[in-house]
Parts: C-alpha cells; structure tokens; sequence
C-alpha cells in the first residue's frame, strides 16, 4: 500500500511570519543605522527556520517510511524490516512541535495531537505527528505484513 501527505505547520508559519514583519517595521522606523543589520539576521534566522519547518511530508511504500520537513534538509527514512507495529495514538499538548524526545520515545510533528506511534522490533518507539492517524498506520502495518508474509 502506497501512502504519502504532507502537513503544512500553519500556526508556526503565521507566527514566524507574523514576527519578521514587525521587525522589518522596527528596521524601517529605527533611526540608529547599527540595530538594522542585526535585526536582518534575526529576519534571515527566522526565514531560514521556516523553510526548514514549514511541513512535514510522510510517504510510505513497501520498503520503509519517508518523513522530511519543510525543503526536505531534515529528513529520515525508516526501513519496514525495523518496523513491529503502526497505532494510532493522540499526544499530550506539552510534546509541542517539531522533533522533540516524550516519554514515548522520539516524535516528529508539525501541527496537532493526533500521531502514529511505531514500535520498532528492538522496543523503541517514534512518533509521527498526522491528521490521518487511521490512514497512515494502515498504510504502514499493511506494507510491515507483506514484507513479513515474504
């Protein structure tokens, strides 16, 4: 079974963008010339964060699970044969976004609570953050069974 979608990371888009625009104010309305250049690089850090951040793209296919944020610079590739399980789960709001350690091992998420938990053959589990927790954990224990009815 082939799956993929990526998530775009509204919220964090609209804050980050929401912040380089009242600095680019405080540039333009500032009379000491010194503040200008470290206000752009603060601009540039957080335009660099953005394209960084800006989605997360999950494509499952029979070989392993693809996930990369934003312009695809962070990126993982998880192969089925590590793979055990795919569950729906639902985050606490404290996980936050991003790449983050929880107490159910590591988690890449981009917006809301829902997430597919993978629990790999040695115990360790990771986290992926989606609006379709049902879909992309089927996608995955389907594509997991066929590698193991090989």
């Amino acid at each position: 079974m082939r799956y993929e979608r990526r998530q775009y990371g509204y919220l964090t888009g609209g804050v980050i963008l929401l912040m380089v625009v009242i600095l680019l104010g405080v540039i333009f309305s500032i009379e000491d010339p010194g503040v200008a250049p470290v206000l752009g690089i603060i601009i540039g850090v957080l335009m660099g964060a953005e394209l960084l951040f800006m989605s997360l793209r999950v494509a499952v296919d029979a070989s392993c699970v693809k996930l990369s944020f934003g312009v695809g610079l962070i990126r993982r590739r998880i192969p089925m044969e590590r793979i055990e399980l795919a569950t729906p789960v639902r985050n606490s709001w404290w996980y936050g976004l991003g790449i983050r350690l929880t107490p159910h091992g590591w988690m890449w998420n981009i917006q809301g609570l829902d997430a597919v938990e993978l629990t790999y053959t040695n115990g360790r589990r990771f986290r992926i953050g989606t609006a379709e927790p049902e879909e992309l954990s089927s996608a995955i224990n389907a594509a997991c069974g066929g590698l193991r009815q090989d």
